[in-house]
């Protein structure tokens, strides 16, 4: 069975940094793109960051760019998320999910780890 478990997520000031991670069993973590997700309140779900099997391709979208790091560690089965300079529009529920390949959708997610950025 398949479970992603996200964890870090909490309340920082604006400005401030949290380091999410997203640790993985049930697959073979080397074989799996990631992405991190997040939904805020009355928001559609958007994609943060991606990262390829072996971390050689990285997207970031532009609201985060500059400011968050994707990272992933294949020996210990975890990404990684590390935010900096978090805005009070970084508050949202974040997801880690995983995928075979770029051509499906996403099959695996986690449960999320509430991120609230206060101002």
């Amino acid at each position: 069975q398949v479970q992603l478990l996200e964890s870090g997520g909490g309340l920082v000031q604006a400005g401030g940094s949290l380091r999410l991670s997203c640790a993985a069993s049930g697959l073979t973590f080397s074989g799996y793109h990631l992405g991190w997700f997040r939904q805020a309140p009355g928001k559609e779900r958007e994609v943060v960051a991606t990262i390829t099997r072996s971390g050689d391709s990285i997207y970031y979208a532009n609201s985060v760019k500059g400011r968050f790091t994707i990272s992933r560690d294949n020996a210990k089965n975890t990404a990684y998320l590390q935010m900096n300079s978090l805005k009070p529009e970084d508050t949202a529920i974040y997801y880690c999910a995983a995928r075979r390949t770029i051509f499906v959708e996403y099959a695996h997610w986690g449960r999320g780890t509430q991120v609230t950025v206060s101002s």
